[in-house]
């Protein structure tokens, strides 16, 4: 989320309304997992979700807001298992999961996985040549020499993700992926040991990181957006992840 969306009236008013109509948090902690609400629906229980990762999120919140739709479940409940293990930071999300039961987020990172994603324009490619071949590079090739794995060797052939665990880099701004790779080189986010993303990040130099976000970002989201159903080769490098429940479907 992004918490300059909460600065304006109109964002904390949508917000508070979803949060308060989904009744998703309104338990102690002490009781938190008895009382968790089973309301008619799955949609209505992501309410205080969809207030921010709408279809729209990114465009509305200035770009710091990513789509949950379409990404692999495992992908997501690993995320909100970060949230509440601290090993991402954001006190809006940490507050929202704190008391939810593992089984509750496997049901919501079920949910937003079998969404479509939104189909939307890619943005400008870079107009420093250089910047835009070594993106290319980086994306599909990697850097051996620096011991950089290519993006594509982990997020799919089409870069729209694998599954279980492993989300698409289509259809997000370039800021946002600079901020997420970012706060891997700096720590602020994190991921099970081994951090694969944080290994990776910290070997990237500024300028790489721009090149790949631009890169990225230029980049059309397709038709048929869905996560490959396994990867096409051998990962190049181990990353670690959250266990994927025994009650996952």
């Amino acid at each position: 989320m992004n918490t300059k969306f909460f600065a304006t009236n109109a964002g904390l008013k949508r917000f508070l309304t979803a949060l308060s109509a989904a009744g998703l948090f309104a338990f102690s902690q002490s009781s938190a997992h008895a009382q968790q609400p089973r309301l008619d629906s799955m949609q209505q229980r992501v309410q205080p979700c969809i207030a921010c990762h709408d279809a729209s999120a990114i465009d509305l919140q200035s770009g710091y807001v990513p789509r949950l739709h379409g990404k692999p479940a495992g992908y997501l409940f690993n995320q909100l298992i970060n949230y509440q293990e601290g090993r991402r930071h954001h006190a809006p999300m940490e507050h929202m999961v704190n008391n939810l039961s593992p089984e509750y987020l496997w049901e919501m990172a079920e949910y937003f996985s079998r969404l479509d994603e939104a189909q939307t324009p890619p943005a400008e490619p870079a107009a420093d040549a250089a910047l835009r071949e070594r993106g290319e590079e980086l994306v599909f090739r990697g850097d051996p020499e620096r011991g950089l794995a290519s993006c594509q060797a982990c997020h799919g052939e089409r870069l729209t993700g694998v599954e279980p665990n492993t989300p698409s880099l289509l259809g997000l701004p370039s800021h946002y992926i600079s901020a997420q790779l970012g706060a891997w080189r700096t720590g602020r986010r994190q991921a099970a040991e081994p951090d694969c993303m944080q290994e990776i990040a910290q070997a990237m130099s500024p300028r790489d990181i721009q090149a790949v976000a631009r890169w990225l970002a230029a980049l059309p989201v397709p038709e048929d957006s869905s996560a490959d159903p396994e990867p096409a080769a051998e990962l190049p490098m181990e990353c670690g992840s959250v266990p994927r429940p025994e009650y996952a479907s």
